[in-house]
């Protein structure tokens, strides 16, 4: 068993987010291992790009108020506690409500064969951003 050494806080790249978003990668499994994992957190209104993950990506809500959009135009809050599964393959987005920070901690896999793991979008629109909210 190990401690897994601390990195620092980064800043999320401007070319896959909208607003401030910061990131602590928790873990980034080197081989065999395809583990990824994030504390990603969003101030209000920022969200990520349209985006998709090869193997898919789970999202658990730390705190605050969470959006997670679809390309057929559905808007999901989540809030704090709960989990959400975004298939492989899924154009998605997801970022923090207008009005509250969210932190979510990200979980996703490697592919393990090279390819990219996350293919990166266009910015979500505000008209998307603000589309009517569904709860699970």
């Amino acid at each position: 068993m190990e401690f897994v050494e601390r990195t620092a806080t980064s800043k999320a790249p401007f070319d896959w987010f909208t607003g401030d978003v910061w990131w602590d990668v928790i873990v980034a499994g080197e081989a065999p291992s395809r583990l990824r994992a994030n504390l990603v957190r969003f101030s209000p209104g920022a969200r990520t790009h349209w985006h998709s993950h090869a193997v898919g990506q789970t999202l658990h809500v730390v705190s605050g108020v969470a959006l997670i959009g679809t390309r057929d135009g559905a808007v999901f809050e989540a809030r704090a506690g709960e989990t959400v599964a975004c298939p492989p393959g899924e154009e998605h987005w997801h970022g923090a409500a207008p009005d509250h920070f969210m932190e979510h901690i990200a979980l996703w896999e490697g592919t393990g064969d090279g390819s990219p793991e996350t293919v990166w979008g266009e910015a979500v629109p505000e008209e998307v951003y603000g589309g009517a909210r569904r709860r699970s």
